[in-house]
């Protein structure tokens, strides 16, 4: 069989499209011309001399150079249906992918000659200082990841002083995370379908020694979680071992956070009945400060903003609640122009210091990070997580310095381009 030349067909096939009637009038024809072809013997630019071994995983937490070097080895570490959980998206994972991809659609303009030998990443946020403005997302299930669990986390996120939120679907209370952390939390709450188990998670919270409780709104309908499905069909193991599956009340019963709940009649650890009134029910209830986690859309920061809730999170899920197909760093400038003096914080697809300047140049207070620092959990342990993020601080402290920023209040947005 002769040697097709790629660069060859490919030409020839933009051709034929371009004599095709179903392209009458369009500028095929004109792009097939505008653009030529590289040479097929030039290398591409940059050549990838060193590509990633996925045959030699890293040993230890300080040979990692990034944060993705942490997620095969967790992905040998942790059962197929846990490590499915964590990775999925919902449908075809379009909006997981989207939210990578949207940070090439934003390109930093540095600044030059300015002092960067000391650099101050500092932040305050909801009257609180924080040495890093890198938070921890809420996420479920710890030691399903690593014994460490949710208390492991918590120690590495003491070590750079890092802003925690702990997920009502933790298998740790949040007084015991508080004492690992070593000053207090934010909690995040998943309503479900019963007001009053609402309310007994927000009072626990507030009891337990919480200082904000970030209530999660982009999950009122059900998902399609296809890779964590397919995954869970790899795992050999008897799930009801450790899961009691035989109702939605039996499987939360274990978790800290329903202890002492009346889980009767409950159907969903979500709500699809939330409103503003339920969120002025909710902070009726308390003295905590109120978050609202999941907003996406300008208009409904603006009344988040107009009704004073303290700080909203513009979240997507991690590409874990609709497949919208858009990422929440594009989301951002139009929440922002809206949100006045509220603190706006953003999650979903943050995983290298330049994806988390470009949040903050553009107003964010803060970034919050998920899946990194499981990786580093289901990896390694405590260990793991510290090392996570020890490089995102590393990285972001990189990024200030080559930008010109020697401190977070000197990020502006027109350190950032819109392409």
């Amino acid at each position: 069989m002769p040697k097709i030349d790629p660069a060859t067909s490919r030409r020839r096939f933009i051709q034929y499209l371009a004599a095709s009637p179903l392209f009458a009038g369009t500028s095929l024809a004109a792009l097939a011309e505008q653009r030529p072809l590289p040479d097929p013997e030039l290398r591409p630019d940059p050549y990838v001399w060193a590509p990633r071994d996925y045959d030699h995983l890293i040993a230890d937490p300080k040979e990692a150079l990034d944060v993705f070097d942490f997620e095969p080895v967790m992905h040998k570490n942790v059962p197929p249906a846990h490590f499915g959980y964590m990775a999925s998206g919902v449908d075809d994972d379009v909006t997981l992918r989207a939210n990578r991809e949207g940070f090439l659609k934003f390109q930093l303009r540095p600044r030059r000659l300015v002092d960067v030998s000391k650099v101050d990443m500092s932040t305050e946020i909801l009257g609180q200082k924080y040495e890093s403005p890198i938070i921890i997302d809420p996420t479920g299930g710890h030691k399903g990841y690593h014994p460490d669990g949710e208390s492991g986390v918590a120690r590495a996120a003491k070590t750079g002083d890092h802003l925690m939120i702990l997920s009502t679907q933790a298998t740790t209370s949040v007084a015991d995370v508080i004492a690992a952390r070593g000053r207090p939390i934010w909690s995040q709450l998943y309503a479900t379908n019963k007001f009053e188990v609402a309310k007994h998670h927000v009072l626990s919270m507030e009891r337990q020694g919480s200082i904000a409780v970030a209530v999660t709104v982009d999950r009122n309908g059900g998902r399609n979680q296809e890779t964590a499905l397919r995954l869970r069909r790899l795992d050999t193991r008897q799930c009801a071992a450790c899961h009691d599956s035989s109702s939605l009340a039996a499987s939360q019963r274990d978790k800290p956070m329903y202890e002492g709940a009346d889980l009767s009649d409950l159907k969903s650890i979500q709500s699809s009945a939330m409103s503003w009134d339920y969120i002025k029910r909710l902070r009726d209830l308390t003295k905590l400060k109120m978050v609202i986690k999941g907003i996406l859309a300008w208009e409904d920061a603006k009344i988040a903003a107009e009704t004073g809730i303290d700080a909203i999170i513009v979240s997507n899920h991690g590409g874990r609640a609709d497949e919208s197909g858009r990422s929440t760093i594009e989301s951002l400038p139009e929440i922002l122009q809206v949100s006045g003096t509220m603190p706006v914080l953003i999650d979903s697809g943050f995983r290298r210091g330049t994806d988390i300047v470009k949040a903050l140049c553009m107003g964010a207070k803060g970034v919050a990070v998920g899946r990194p620092y499981l990786w580093g959990l289901g990896a390694f342990g405590e260990p793991g997580v510290a090392r996570v993020l020890q490089i995102l601080r590393n990285e972001l402290k990189v990024a200030m310095q080559q930008i010109g920023a020697p401190s977070l209040k000197e990020l502006k947005p027109a350190m950032v381009l819109r392409v």
